[in-house]
């Protein structure tokens, strides 16, 4: 397999960080493909030979920032049979909110508008795709009605994305782990126990 050229990474590197400043001075719709060129000092053509355009450059770091947090995902380490292992999930929640830590102001971009529910969108096509046939396993049921896997999927998407939303943009100082733990603490104590999940602490 061909490595990547050197001086291409450097340059690819040099525009997004070059959009990322700009974003998070003017806002992703205010800013143009001349002021990105620009601030990371290469002319127009040479943007285009990486990026069709803003949006491609938008979308490809989006997805980057998707795998960058779902990669760690893995039903195997974290569901045995109907029991539910938290604190490898608490360990998993932690590595995923420091990765977006280190990301703050790019996520500060797309938890807003419509680039929020595109990400919830993109989650939940993840989760299900991942831990679909592990939650089939787990029959949940509540008063002997099976609950649709793609229900839990959807629940559990948006209070991620709801608590995610909250802490990427308040002033709070909490730390990726204790994030982990409340959430944890939250979803745990209740919703999955009482459709008959065993929460392993």
């Amino acid at each position: 397999m061909k490595k990547k050229d050197l001086r291409v990474m450097r340059t690819h590197k040099m525009i997004i960080e070059a959009f990322f400043h700009l974003v998070e001075e003017k806002g992703f719709e205010a800013i143009t493909i001349q002021e990105i060129a620009d601030r990371a000092m290469i002319n127009r053509a040479t943007f285009y030979a990486h990026f069709k355009d803003k949006q491609d450059l938008y979308d490809q770091i989006f997805d980057f920032a998707v795998k960058a947090f779902t990669s760690v995902l893995d039903a195997d380490k974290t569901i045995q049979g109907n029991r539910i292992e938290v604190k490898k999930i608490e360990l998993l929640l932690t590595t995923i909110y420091n990765n977006i830590h280190k990301n703050k102001n790019f996520f500060l971009t797309i938890m807003d508008g419509s680039s929020n529910e595109i990400l919830r969108r993109k989650l939940a096509d993840i989760l299900y795709e991942k831990y679909a046939d592990t939650l089939a396993q787990l029959k949940i049921t509540e008063n002997d009605i099976e609950v649709p896997i793609d229900f839990i999927i959807e629940y559990m998407t948006s209070i991620f994305i709801g608590t995610l939303h909250w802490w990427v943009t308040s002033e709070t100082d909490m730390t990726p782990n204790h994030l982990a733990r409340l959430v944890i603490k939250l979803v745990g104590n209740g919703h999955l126990t009482v459709l008959g999940i065993e929460i392993e602490k």
